[in-house]
């Protein structure tokens, strides 16, 4: 059996996905299995056991109708029996159509698609603390006869040689690993999946008054320099000693390596803290106000795995809609109403919890 699975664009998505590789190789062994992703996303897949083959989708071929068709006639030419487009785009659906794959699988969005033999309506409500990411994804597994609430978690695969070279680099960098090391998420994607700055540095100021030994890391990327610098120097003077700003890896795998000697990661929810989760890390994830905390809050178990969300706290602001595509143009307002003193307990717990 030859299956190939279609996965482009975010971390987390492509992370998400691979669970669907474990699932099949359990009951299908021998099955050979192919996954197309974007280039950028391959570090969180790599060294996965599950997965046989991969196929690069690239920039350029996102751009060029051409070269999309080059690519998805060059995949046809492995004779996929089943094609499992998650990502449902027109990109993927040219690739799935010209496989001519016997059996063709995606999500119901709506419209009515020649296309595919099987389409799954998105659930609105998760049967486990997996979330609806994870059962969303599994269920496209049914016509394989999979159970889809048979759950298998997101892992990431470091080899020890990278655990040990992260290891190294932040001792040489002056981190005790036998004091408290914590990752803060201090930025999300975009604006709208940012906690307010101010509001970020108090959290930070307030993991160092909890845990008065704590070292703290941030995870940002080198366009996000000034707005991380300008976190930092909201942070009060004696929060500023615990931070750690330029101990960052050069790549992904790096800060993989990097996260898997922390004792938490903590912020703003998206692919770094599902990529915590993988690495089997405690969390504690802030949502975006405009964000629906059931689709991404994965393995949350108010222990281990905690998130929070304004509608937690302020359902009323909620009840009007709930709809992100509403609820995404008053992010900024629904932002400053998502103050600290909501969840501050809730931190202080999960970091007592911790030690």
């Amino acid at each position: 059996m030859k299956v190939l699975i279609i996965q482009q664009k975010m971390i987390g998505d492509v992370l998400a996905t691979s669970i669907m590789f474990e699932a099949i190789k359990h009951t299908y062994p021998t099955a050979e299995l192919h996954y197309v992703i974007n280039s950028h996303t391959y570090p969180v897949v790599m060294n996965n056991p599950f997965i046989d083959y991969f196929h690069f989708f690239t920039s350029e071929q996102e751009k060029s109708k051409f070269q999309l068709y080059n690519f998805a006639k060059q995949l046809s030419k492995e004779k996929f029996d089943i094609v499992i487009d998650v990502y449902s785009k027109l990109s993927s659906k040219l690739i799935t159509f010209l496989s001519r794959a016997n059996t063709k699988i995606s999500i119901d969005k709506g419209r009515k698609s020649f296309i595919y033999n099987y389409t799954f309506k998105n659930k609105l409500t998760a049967n486990t603390n997996a979330g609806l990411a994870i059962e969303n994804r599994l269920q496209l597994l049914k016509p394989l006869d999979l159970d889809p609430l048979r759950i298998v978690r997101p892992k990431i695969y470091l080899a020890e040689k990278e655990q040990h070279g992260a290891k190294q680099f932040l001792e040489s960098n002056g981190i005790d690993l036998k004091k408290p090391l914590f990752m803060i998420g201090v930025l999300g994607s975009g604006a709208n999946k940012t906690y307010p700055f101010e509001y970020m540095a108090k959290v930070i100021d307030n993991i160092v008054l909890t845990t008065p030994e704590s070292q703290i890391l941030f995870n940002y990327i080198p366009n996000q320099e000034a707005d991380a610098q300008a976190i930092f120097s909201l942070c009060s003077d004696f929060a500023k000693k615990h931070i750690y700003f330029n101990i960052l890896g050069q790549n992904l795998r790096d800060f993989l390596g990097i996260t898997s000697h922390c004792d938490a990661l903590i912020g703003n929810e998206g692919g770094a803290i599902n990529m915590a989760k993988a690495l089997n890390i405690p969390t504690f994830t802030i949502f975006s106000p405009w964000i629906k905390k059931e689709a991404w809050n994965m393995f949350d178990d108010g222990q281990k795995h905690v998130s929070v969300h304004l509608k937690d706290y302020q359902p009323n602001v909620y009840l009007d809609t709930d709809h992100p595509k509403k609820l995404k143009s008053r992010a900024t307002a629904l932002y400053l109403d998502f103050k600290l003193a909501y969840f501050e307990n809730d931190l202080e717990t999960f970091l007592k919890r911790l030690h």
